[in-house]
């Protein structure tokens, strides 16, 4: 296995630039056409659970995807093809902007019962998201909450990262014996070490208030879950790959 640039993974890393670059230089926002809203909300689409993955909030973000994608999914593709890895990267992509819907679905629906629960009917509730505030005695939830309510309907999740995450695991799992080098640690640690480590954190932080930053968790974590569910069945039924 080489480090040189394949072609899938060529062409994805070109149409990301062009879709993070663009919008720059034409003053242009697609953020409500093609980033992945709730589909409660009259921005979503179906088309965004694949146009999302192709949409980066900053220079960083988009840095940090593609170099992910580039190192974890080279051998990858060399091992698989470029139809399998662009099936692969797809699916798992797919996979985590559902999963991650589904995940939001929970919090938000959860906490639009209570609010029937307290009286007030589906239309003050949607007066509610759509101005952003509310002036009601008889919603008894934190103000930290309902914000997290308005926040759930209205921002949209961007980024390859899911995608990525699958291919993480699946890099894990063919290649579990080798050692990544990370800025942030300074010894070499085998995949298999590293890689359950930082789901175990997505897990966490997913499911607890500490996440540092806006990061859609649950979109890594089901990335991660299609791409294991992936590469497990083709690496057992792999003599029956051609």
């Amino acid at each position: 296995m080489n480090n040189k640039l394949t072609d899938a993974i060529k062409h994805l890393i070109i149409i990301n630039v062009i879709v993070f670059v663009a919008p720059q230089l034409l003053k242009l926002d697609f953020s409500n056409m093609l980033a992945l809203h709730y589909p409660k909300n009259e921005h979503f689409g179906i088309w965004q659970y694949i146009t999302h993955m192709f949409m980066h909030g900053s220079f960083g973000h988009i840095l940090f995807n593609m170099y992910g994608l580039w190192a974890f999914g080279t051998p990858l593709e060399q091992m698989w093809g470029k139809k399998k890895f662009v099936f692969f990267y797809f699916s798992a992509g797919i996979g985590a902007g559902l999963i991650y819907t589904l995940a939001n679905y929970y919090q938000f629906s959860s906490i639009y019962d209570q609010l029937i629960g307290f009286g007030l009917t589906p239309e003050n509730i949607q007066n509610i998201l759509n101005i952003g505030s509310y002036n009601d005695s008889r919603i008894a939830l934190s103000n930290e909450k309902m914000i997290e309510f308005y926040s759930l309907y209205h921002t949209p999740a961007v980024g390859a990262s899911g995608a990525v995450y699958g291919v993480l695991v699946a890099f894990g799992m063919y290649f579990k014996d080798a050692k990544l080098a990370l800025i942030f640690f300074p010894v070499p640690i085998a995949a298999k070490y590293f890689i359950p480590f930082i789901l175990l954190g997505d897990l966490f932080f997913g499911m607890t208030k500490y996440s540092v930053g806006n990061v859609a968790h649950f979109a890594h974590i089901g990335g991660a879950l299609i791409g294991f569910l992936i590469a497990w069945y083709w690496k057992k039924n792999q003599f029956k790959m051609h």
